[in-house]
């Protein structure tokens, strides 16, 4: 009996899958502008460090300034805000140190105060030789005063001398462990060696000690830091508390209001947020952003239509063209989310032609042709993004998977090669993979199209995946791997197709018994499925089942099955 050429006739139906639906199932990678992408303009800290020499500077050269040494009970100063000096003195005061605290420093005499003032000075025009041998002669004098290390640690920074300087923050921080600047700073160095979770922990404890010792300006501007690495670290709940303690000091800042709203709608408190949304919303400077996260809100609670009002309201008087690019591309999306793809296409094209330099838009742009059947537009668009961002995979990817559903087919594969070849994430490798397994079947290659295909499937499983597998396997005879490789298939997303491949594999594989159980179970519940009915005969034929082969076939043949009508004879 021969089973092989009707077997193979069947599994050729896997062909229908090449073009557009081989396409279909690459993921949509144009990036989302929301929420937690409006939150990255939350600025960190100073590349520099603080207090700057200048405000250092005029606190040294402040009378008052004599009176305050590190190891006081009272706050030490804020910046800016030198100590006040002591009703009736002009003498330095040493307070006694509390429980835990190092013992106070000896106060400064008038000459060693006039060589800080000096190496303040000499900081501030650029000599840091200068200013440095200067703090180094103060800490030789008196080491536990903490204000020579902390210009010795400003003048090593100038210098590149990192380390060494984190050694005198250090200094500084032990010695005056009541001043903010010690952490803080320490914290700006780890932000620039990359140490981040370090640089979260030192701008925490330095926001501790600001609360009850920085002006309400030192107090935010720390704040500021906290809040720009607990943002990195997706630290939402923190990050909401920070923002709501910067927006208490300084109610009138708009854009506080909006970073507020913003971790409030990620931490699922949305509708709290949209007091705090409107009133940005009243800013110009935070309007277009204001209406993106009330789009966002909105669009969360099942009222996309109050979204794109919002939306439609902003851009009749926001102007610059950045920002109406963006309400646009957000447009966009809310049309193609209420299906109306004709008028999403519409916006998309009109934020790339405001913003020419924004690969996401026309990834965007790229994905809304796609789905309105127009692949050629869809290639136009994704070259643009791909132009922007050469070393973006995703893109690359996305280029690939176009030029493969057009028969493009070697610069399909170039594509997929260079993709494989950028730094792309497991997900995109393995959508490269399966572009390339689907090529090498294509160039009746089935061992490459295994290999590949095997390889995506392990990376990102997918029932297109496995399916393909399966028929590269069966291409090479082998059926038990096709069989295998077809049943994840069926189990990931059961379609007739997969089901009949299957049911083919297992007749192949003389599992003929399996395979009548799973077209019978095809054909009851789509009895209009003329292969699925002839696929039963040949199982059941194959089992010797004569009479019941016969009255497959007789129905595959009702249906039209040329193949079914050669059987009966």
């Amino acid at each position: 009996m021969k089973l092989t050429p009707s077997l193979t006739l069947a599994l050729a139906l896997g062909a229908s899958l090449w073009g557009a639906g081989a396409a279909q199932t690459l993921i949509d990678t144009s990036a989302a502008v929301g929420v937690s992408g409006t939150l990255n303009s939350i600025s960190g800290p100073s590349p520099s460090v603080i207090p700057q020499v200048r405000e250092r500077l005029d606190a040294v050269l402040d009378p008052s300034a004599q009176v305050t040494v590190a190891g006081e009970v009272a706050p030490a100063p804020a910046i800016g805000s030198p100590a006040a000096a002591q009703p009736g003195t002009t003498q330095p005061v040493t307070a006694q140190p509390s429980a835990g605290q190092p013992a106070p420093a000896p106060a400064l005499t008038a000459e060693q105060l006039s060589v800080l003032q000096a190496a303040y000075t000499a900081l501030e025009q650029g000599n840091a030789a200068q200013a440095r041998q200067g703090f180094e002669q103060l800490i030789s004098q008196n080491y536990r005063h903490p204000e020579a290390h902390f210009g010795l640690a400003l003048a090593l920074l100038a210098q590149g001398q990192t380390e060494a300087a984190r050694f005198e923050l250090g200094q500084l921080t032990a010695l005056a462990p009541d001043r903010y600047e010690g952490p803080y700073n320490l914290g700006v160095l780890a932000v620039q060696a990359g140490q981040y979770p370090e640089a979260l922990t030192y701008f925490g404890q330095a926001a501790t000690l600001a609360r009850t010792t920085a002006s309400e300006d030192g107090q935010l501007y720390v704040l500021r830091a906290l809040a720009a690495e607990q943002s990195r670290a997706a630290d939402y709940a923190g990050l909401r508390q920070t923002l709501g303690e910067m927006v208490a000091l300084d109610p009138g800042n708009a854009e506080l209001k909006l970073r507020l709203a913003q971790a409030q709608t990620l931490t699922g408190e949305g509708v709290a947020a949209l007091p705090g949304t409107y009133e940005a919303l009243g800013s110009t400077r935070t309007q277009a952003d204001a209406a993106l996260l009330l789009s966002d809100i909105y669009e969360a609670q099942g009222l996309p239509e109050r979204g794109l009002s919002e939306l439609d309201r902003a851009l009749q008087s926001v102007t610059a063209e950045d920002e109406r690019a963006r309400l646009l591309l957000r447009r966009a999306r809310l049309l193609d989310a209420l299906g109306q793809s004709a008028a999403a296409i519409t916006a998309a094209e009109q934020s790339v032609r405001l913003r020419g330099n924004d690969a996401a838009a026309f990834a965007l742009l790229g994905d809304l042709r796609r789905g309105a059947g127009n692949s050629q537009g869809a290639l136009q668009a994704y070259r643009e993004a791909a132009l922007l961002e050469p070393k973006n995979a995703d893109y690359r990817t996305e280029l690939a998977a176009l030029r493969l559903g057009l028969g493009r087919y070697a610069d399909a594969r170039r594509d997929a090669g260079m993709a494989l070849n950028m730094n792309a994430s497991p997900v995109t490798q393995a959508r490269a993979e399966l572009v390339l397994g689907l090529l090498d079947y294509r160039s009746a290659r089935y061992a490459s199209a295994s290999t590949a295909l095997r390889s995506s499937a392990a990376k990102l499983p997918s029932a297109e995946t496995y399916l393909w597998l399966g028929l590269s396997e069966y291409k090479q005879k082998n059926y038990a791997g096709a069989t295998e490789a077809l049943s994840e298939s069926v189990r990931l997303y059961p379609t007739p197709l997969a089901r009949r491949n299957l049911g083919s594999a297992l007749l192949a594989a003389g599992r003929a018994a399996e395979a009548e159980a799973l077209l019978l179970g095809l054909v009851t519940e789509t009895p209009g499925d003329a292969e699925a009915w002839y696929l039963l005969g040949l199982a059941r034929r194959a089992d010797g089942k004569a009479a019941e082969a016969r009255a497959a076939f007789q129905s595959a043949a009702a249906l039209g099955s040329t193949a079914a009508r050669g059987a009966l004879k």
